[in-house]
């Protein structure tokens, strides 16, 4: 992936190194994922558990010391969906982008590097621990610069849905139905992959993307599928338990917006 002509985004906060209260074990995060996987929200057993343990303390960034190639390449991917989202969508409001290490505050509670990364309507920030990169490589078997920009990319799919509306509307009909709420998330993070493949897809017109990358974005979005997560993890695959969509389904919707880069191409939830 070309990313030197591009712009870079100001919108990135750099949090690495600041201490936050409450550090988790991996105890707590063998729980968390055991309560993922049984439909429990994992983000409860974590901000439980911030509550009764010690303030952790880091060493702090120097704030003068120059941005390190990670930071770049945020600022550079971040930059190019501001970009691509004003283009698609009048009025768009940019989200912040934080980075962090081990653990964060956001409004939607303690975030843990262990959860991956993750978009907070409230705030209306991603959230990111650049050390997920290297399990997006090794653990899930998803290398390349262009599926770790898939991740920034889905992300911010997460905000799209929030600036137009959509995201609450989910929220309340899960609300509103409980049995519904795995079925509804799924339908959400499908459309943000859609979404991010829109983003793909106007990368790929300014002549930014070099051989292969596609196949990187598509294999990045297939790795994080919950049928292959849970079968990674030794337990028995369950579409009842997902919340996030199968591998062919994620990679599905990728190509959908991919290939159409037009956002009515990623209704989800009509589908």
């Amino acid at each position: 992936m070309q990313l030197g002509g591009q712009r870079s985004s100001g919108n990135v906060e750099d949090r690495r190194g600041i201490g936050v209260g409450g550090g988790v074990g991996i105890g707590t995060i063998v729980i968390a994922v055991v309560a993922y996987f049984l439909g429990i929200d994992p983000t409860a057993v974590i901000n439980m558990a911030q509550q009764v343990q010690p303030e952790q303390q880091q060493a702090p960034r120097d704030p003068n010391a120059p941005k390190d190639e990670g930071q770049v390449f945020v600022e550079k991917v971040l930059g190019s969906t501001e970009d691509v989202w004003k283009r698609q969508m009048q009025g768009y409001r940019e989200p912040k982008l934080v980075l962090f290490s081990g653990a964060v505050k956001s409004a939607c509670g303690m975030g843990q590097a262990a959860m991956g990364p993750f978009y907070c309507p409230p705030d209306e920030r991603v959230y990111i621990d650049l050390a997920f990169y290297k399990d997006l490589r090794d653990r899930f078997r998803a290398p390349g610069d262009f599926a770790q920009a898939y991740v920034i990319a889905h992300e911010v799919g997460h905000h799209v849905q929030t600036v137009t509306g959509i995201e609450g509307q989910v929220r309340q009909l899960q609300q509103q139905d409980a049995g519904r709420q795995n079925e509804l998330s799924v339908k959400l993070e499908l459309q943000a992959d859609c979404l991010a493949g829109i983003w793909a897809q106007s990368v790929y017109e300014q002549g930014d993307l070099e051989s292969g990358d596609i196949e990187e974005g598509l294999g990045a979005a297939q790795a994080v599928g919950d049928d292959r997560i849970q079968a990674s993890a030794g337990v028995t695959v369950n579409p009842e338990t997902w919340t996030h969509g199968s591998a062919e389904q994620r990679s599905q919707w990728f190509n959908t917006g991919f290939k159409s880069g037009d956002p009515a191409a990623c209704d989800t939830f009509g589908s």
